[in-house]
């Protein structure tokens, strides 16, 4: 781990691929015989350790922030569940300086003070998205066709497995700046 609290190479992301495998396990037994439940438990949980784990990988523009000290804000549109498990998860935590919170985002709510906006799979994407568009908000997309609408982000099921695929192009757009090591752990980069 580098002095600015990154990890310096993809084996944070291969750690929290492997403590999933934990966790399911973990879940199948706290949720007996559902193991639906369990299944969609845990994959809100990964999503939530992604979702937290990507403030690592990007680089935002300073105006991004009003302070040095600001928050950084996770907004989630249409996941409760991945909401519940990432508000658990930042409590007290900090990246780059800037103390983290994730807080709920319903249609039609102001993103201005937003860096990081999720939108679920039981959201619609595309007006949040056009809404972030050109704001330095990092879209990350839990639908087929995410990056096709425009998000930086976006979550895929791999064999049962959680991974992300990336747009070059729409973090850009954004004056994001996404990590080549985060890069060489997706799924798929859409380039410009």
């Amino acid at each position: 781990m580098s002095a600015n609290g990154r990890v310096d190479s993809a084996a944070g992301f291969t750690a929290l691929r492997r403590s999933v495998t934990g966790w399911l396990a973990l879940a199948a037994i706290a949720f007996g015989g559902g193991l639906a439940t369990a299944e969609e438990a845990l994959e809100a949980s990964v999503k939530a350790a992604y979702l937290y784990k990507f403030l690592t990988y990007v680089d935002w523009p300073a105006p991004a922030f009003a302070s040095a000290e600001a928050p950084q804000v996770i907004g989630v549109l249409g996941a409760d569940d991945v909401l519940a498990e990432l508000q658990r998860m930042v409590v007290g935590r900090t990246v780059n300086g800037h103390p983290l919170v994730a807080t709920r985002v319903a249609p039609g709510d102001s993103i201005d003070l937003l860096h990081v906006l999720y939108i679920g799979r039981s959201a619609r994407s595309a007006a949040p998205l056009r809404a972030a568009a050109g704001r330095p908000i990092l879209t990350i997309t839990d639908a087929p066709t995410g990056l096709a609408e425009g998000s930086a982000l976006n979550f895929v099921l791999v064999q049962g497995r959680v991974r992300f695929e990336a747009s070059l192009l729409a973090a850009e757009r954004a004056g994001l700046k996404l990590s080549a090591r985060l890069l060489a752990v997706a799924e798929r980069v859409i380039t410009p």
